[in-house]
């Protein structure tokens, strides 16, 4: 699917890389405050576990049916760009509107409608990054690692900052990382016409759900993906819970991302040798691990090294997902195969993260164990698509 280059792309290239690396890193900013630290906020608001659950469960209920119809409508116009800024801004009203609700119904009815408008920006920038990455013959994954970066400092930096602003400010802490998301996504070079434009694109000989290796893929990215569900969820409950502070809270989390940043970096090189769905395969065998050992209530000590393990259970699934997108598109349904990719994960993890919040309120750590199933699910279903299949295309394999 990579178009060679264009003539002085070069400079070109490392100027659009340099504004969209910007842009992730808003992204990552906002998730690395959010992912852990949003549950602590739900819970001073007064939600219960159960209720937490329902409350996470709820963007990627959204996401099912928002993600592809946002992304359909910014291929059809061939507006990445504009579909980022306004998913953006529509992130900052919502998240200020969650900051004037109190009681659970209306947290619930908030998170709706913010939701709408924060789920697709992801696959929005994913499907923007690698049709202008390809185009200007850049790599992916050393632009995508500045969302994990900023996701770490995040991280760190957010854990310090609520210890001394106290915990209300959460939310205004993340609002703010949308403000200037807004500012950069503004910044981002619009995209250039389909390469096949001039005349009506004809559709492509066959719909990517019509595919077995497509519905393999998206079962076993999603699977694995939800096997995060306790972790995103309750891991930062929990570990307070047991005494370690914030501080130290954001600490191990941004262990995890370190790992993750290293791998992204390392990327290029390592889908040189390493197929898209064998990478899934790999996330799916660092879930099994590190899911069964967190079972266990294990010590401090191991806590870092269980965290490097999202490099795999992250990371090289979510790699191994993006580079199979890539492969299979066809121009101008880039981003529809991103969120259809997104949303399918959804309808798992939504149910993954509904779930977790019964499962830690009645079993504690012991709801890590439970998170086992998906991983090993998602792997045996990958290494079905492994052996089976053949490029249609007669390009090149996904597998041997």
């Amino acid at each position: 699917m990579n178009t060679p280059a264009k003539p002085g792309a070069g400079s070109f290239g490392a100027y659009f890389s340099l504004r969209l690396s910007a842009f992730y890193g808003t992204l990552g900013i906002a998730t690395g405050i959010g992912m852990p630290f949003f549950p602590v906020w739900l819970d001073y608001k007064g939600l219960s576990a159960r209720e937490i659950g329902i409350v996470l469960a709820v963007p990627m209920i959204i996401r099912i049916i928002c993600v592809p119809l946002v992304t359909r409508v910014a291929d059809r116009f061939n507006t990445l760009r504009g579909a980022i800024i306004i998913t953006s801004i529509g992130s900052i009203v919502g998240h200020l509107a969650l900051a004037s609700v109190d009681g659970f119904l209306a947290i619930v009815i908030a998170m709706a409608a913010t939701a709408i408008f924060f789920t697709p920006t992801y696959p929005l920038a994913d499907a923007y990054a690698l049709r202008g990455l390809a185009e200007r013959g850049k790599a992916y994954g050393p632009v995508r690692l500045w969302s994990s970066a900023t996701f770490i400092l995040a991280n760190i930096g957010a854990g310090a900052l609520i210890a001394w602003l106290t915990r209300p400010s959460i939310i205004w802490l993340i609002t703010s990382s949308y403000v200037i998301g807004v500012v950069l996504a503004w910044l981002l070079i619009p995209q250039t016409p389909h390469h096949d434009a001039g005349g009506e694109q004809k559709p492509p000989p066959k719909s990517l759900w019509r595919m077995p290796v497509f519905v393999l893929v998206v079962l076993a990215f999603g699977l694995i993906q939800s096997s995060h569900a306790v972790y995103y969820g309750f891991s930062t409950l929990a570990w307070s819970a047991k005494g370690l502070n914030d501080t130290t809270i954001g600490v191990l989390w941004g262990i995890g991302v370190i790992a993750e940043v290293c791998l992204f970096a390392a990327s290029g090189f390592v889908t040189r040798f390493v197929s898209p769905i064998a990478l899934i395969v790999i996330g799916a065998a660092g879930g099994v691990l590190r899911w069964s050992v967190m079972a266990f209530d294990p010590p401090l000590a191991l806590l870092p090294v269980l965290q490097c393990l999202h490099a795999l259970t992250f990371c090289a699934t979510h790699i191994g997902g993006m580079q199979f997108i890539a492969h299979l598109a066809t121009p101008g349904r880039g981003a529809a195969a991103q969120g259809d990719l997104s949303a399918s994960a959804s309808a798992i993890n939504a149910f993954a993260m509904g779930m977790s919040g019964i499962l830690f309120s009645a079993y504690g750590d012991l709801a890590y164990a439970a998170m086992v199933l998906p991983a090993l699910a998602g792997g045996i279903v990958a290494l079905i698509a492994y052996f089976k299949w053949r490029d249609p295309h007669n390009e090149r394999s996904l597998s041997p």
